[in-house]
């Protein structure tokens, strides 16, 4: 719970407390890396995730998140690491989905790197499309999503089609944020705008759309005063998911609000993502910033 709700320094104390009792704890060590992975601490949660795929080999979800780990520190690392680290994210996710049928959030991991990594790398956009049809017959909202990202990756007009798909099959608030992430991609602002709202109104059983929408609409220059309004809610909510720690929508609050030129309040916000995760180094950085 405390990772869910993005208490990473409570979280970690935590399960350090637990992995000194018992070095064996897989689902501590799991735990863990999600913590430092929130955290953005790449390092960190590549070497929990290790430990834990190490101490129970046949966890589909501890490969899952390995493969995750590696990811995202691929994107920061140079080139030649990031070809090493490629590999070893595909053959995470490969692995995680071999090990359960029903572990269908791997399997969109896996339809992402198919889609987005290049084919010498082991980028895939046939296999992701199989992909997506397996998912697709357990949870469709998903199974259009991953099919939806593959036909917007081959630029394909159909995309929003898929996106309207995904709506249309789920009624949440969390697939009207997919259709307005694409439309900021497509520069589609005013059709975006009207997306966000529609996931706010849904937003009382689908709350991490708050801070969907409200990522969506920074991302875009746009609108800046509502995007603030729907992270307020978020954090007054207390309704955190893990994409969506707490600490996130505070050190976003902070940057909105700093574009806006409120300083003062924007220094609040990273202070606040600081208490929750002092290691946070974006808050950090943009609390030295502001306090200039």
């Amino acid at each position: 719970m405390l990772v869910k709700q993005g208490h990473v320094d409570e979280a970690l104390a935590v399960l350090r407390s637990r992995i000194s009792a018992n070095p064996s704890d897989a689902e501590a060590w799991n735990l863990t890396a999600r913590a430092y992975f929130q955290a953005e601490r790449w390092d960190d949660s590549i070497r929990a995730a290790e430990r834990a795929v190490n101490l129970k080999p046949e966890s589909s979800l501890y490969h899952q998140w390995l493969g995750r780990a590696y990811g995202r520190r691929a994107e920061v690392i140079g080139p030649v690491g990031a070809l090493m680290l490629v590999r070893k994210v595909k053959a995470e996710f490969e692995r995680a989905v071999s090990l359960s049928a029903d572990n269908l959030s791997a399997r969109a991991d896996l339809a992402e790197f198919y889609t987005e990594a290049p084919s010498l790398m082991g980028g895939d956009k046939a296999k992701a499309r199989q992909l997506a049809d397996y998912v697709g017959q357990r949870d469709p909202m998903q199974g259009h999503y991953i099919r939806a990202r593959v036909v917007e990756k081959q630029k394909k007009a159909d995309a929003e089609a898929e996106f309207k798909a995904e709506i249309a099959a789920s009624h949440l608030a969390e697939a009207w944020t997919d259709l307005a992430s694409y439309y900021r991609r497509c520069g589609r602002f005013e059709e975006m705008q009207a997306a966000v709202d529609k996931a706010a109104a849904l937003a009382a059983h689908d709350s991490v759309a708050l801070f969907y929408g409200a990522r969506t609409l920074s991302s875009s220059g746009r609108n800046f005063s509502g995007a603030v309004q729907m992270l307020r809610t978020y954090l007054d909510s207390h309704e955190f998911s893990e994409d969506g720690p707490s600490f996130h929508a505070h050190h976003l609050l902070g940057l909105l609000l700093e574009k806006q030129g409120d300083r003062q309040a924007a220094a609040q916000e990273f202070r606040a993502a600081l208490a929750l995760a002092s290691q946070y180094k974006p808050a950090q950085d943009a609390l030295t910033r502001v306090s200039r």
